[in-house]
Order: C-alpha cells, then sequence, then structure tokens
C-alpha cells in the first residue's frame, strides 16, 4: 500500500508541479518562453563565474579520495552503523555526497549495478541522493562565487541536514521496504 503511494507520488509530483508553474504564469500573463530565456542568459553567466571555483573544489576532492582519508573515515565509521544494522555498500555514499554530486551519482550507480535498483540498498541508496546536498561543494562554489567568506553556521546546519537526509532515508526504506 505504501509502497504503490510512493511510486505514484514519485512518478506525478514533478510534473505536477511543472504544470502548476506554467498555469500559474498563463494565469498571471507572464510569457513563460521569455522568462525561461532570461534564466538560461544569466545561468550562462553566473557558471562561467563558476569555473575557478568549481576546478578547486575538483582537485580538492581528488586529493581527499586519493590520500586515503575517504577511506580511513570509512573503516572508523563501518563498524558503529553495522552494530545499527545498517548495510555498509552505503557508507562510501555518505561520505562523499555531502563533498561531491558526480562522485557520489556514481558511487550510487555501483551500488545500483552490484546490488540492483530495487533492493533495499539500491533503494536506500537512492533516497540518500535524492535527500541530502553536496554541503561542501555549494559552500566552496557557490557561497565564493557570492563573496560569502564566513561559512561556519552554514556547514553546521548543512550538514546536520545531511545527518538527518541520510538516517531518514535508512529509516523509511527499512519501513517501507525493509
Amino acid at each position: 500500500m505504501i509502497a504503490s503511494l510512493v511510486n505514484f507520488l514519485s512518478v506525478w509530483v514533478i510534473p505536477l508541479i511543472i504544470a502548476l508553474v506554467v498555469l500559474i504564469a498563463l494565469l498571471r500573463r507572464v510569457n513563460v518562453f521569455d522568462v525561461f530565456i532570461e534564466g538560461a542568459k544569466e545561468g550562462f553567466k553566473t557558471s562561467v563565474h563558476l569555473i575557478p571555483f568549481l576546478v578547486g573544489m575538483l582537485v580538492a576532492i581528488g586529493l581527499f579520495r586519493d590520500s586515503g582519508l575517504m577511506d580511513l573515515g570509512i573503516n572508523l565509521i563501518t563498524p558503529l552503523l553495522a552494530k545499527l544494522n545498517i548495510p555498509a555498500e552505503i557508507v562510501p555514499l555518505a561520505i562523499m555526497r555531502p563533498i561531491s554530486g558526480s562522485a557520489s551519482l556514481a558511487m550510487t550507480a555501483d551500488i545500483m549495478q552490484r546490488c540492483g535498483p530495487d533492493s533495499l540498498v539500491g533503494r536506500m541508496a537512492s533516497t540518500m541522493q535524492g535527500s541530502t546536498e553536496t554541503t561542501l561543494y555549494i559552500l566552496t562554489v557557490y557561497f565564493g562565487a557570492a563573496g560569502i567568506s564566513k561559512t561556519r553556521h552554514a556547514l553546521v546546519t548543512g550538514l546536520l541536514a545531511d545527518l538527518s537526509g541520510f538516517i531518514a532515508a535508512i529509516a523509511i526504506c527499512k519501513a517501507v521496504f525493509g
């Protein structure tokens, strides 16, 4: 029952939101296409401005992985999660997700290939991917581009939100699909 509701919502919620936005724009007599083009122009300018911050973040991610710190973190966290009956396959994803969206997406794809998309671990990985954010990436790239240098509270808040997303993903997937 709950799984079928989740499947229904996952298929229809995004198209309904898009349709609602377009409908409201039409009712307000907003030229949707012109507004979209203006946004695309501004998005391109912003992306060019972000390139130096993005390069810096990609170098930092490479250093983090190649230094062995990620493996060390995984080894430290795995025994605790095993006691909590949390699959070890999602630990690298939980560590990498706040750092890099592309690296965590590759890890999710690997989990899907090894465990299957309909497995409990596959569903946990998918849910984690969708319910958490690339906090360190956002702080580095977007805050850097905006000139925001005092990120202490944003960092703590973002990492706590990620932790909440990980815990919720595990709990909800165990309740619905476990």
